[in-house]
């Protein structure tokens, strides 16, 4: 019963990262800013996956402010989910 609810959780996760990705810039009226391009860089693997069946989706955003959205995504990127560590655990 658990990997159903486990199952369900990421299937939905899928479900709502897919609305968020990049697009090629038909639809967007307003460019994608600092926090848009952190939001792009966190997600960059599902839309790579969802880009690969697609070709409406993008891993970039094409329609964006400049070095502003760049600094964001690349920030995203390059710490992910916690990549960048301050401090480590020693093994004991």
């Amino acid at each position: 019963m658990k990997r159903i609810g486990l199952l369900a959780i990421m299937l939905s996760l899928m479900l709502v990262l897919g609305g968020c990705v990049p697009g090629d810039g038909t639809y967007t009226t307003d460019p994608a800013g600092f926090f848009w391009g952190v939001w792009h860089g966190w997600i960059a693997p599902v839309s790579l996956i969802l880009g690969l069946f697609n070709d409406t989706y993008r891993v970039y955003e094409v329609n964006n402010t400049g070095w502003f959205y760049d600094l964001g995504f690349y920030i995203a990127i390059i710490s992910g989910f916690g990549g960048i560590a301050v401090t480590r655990k020693s093994r004991g």
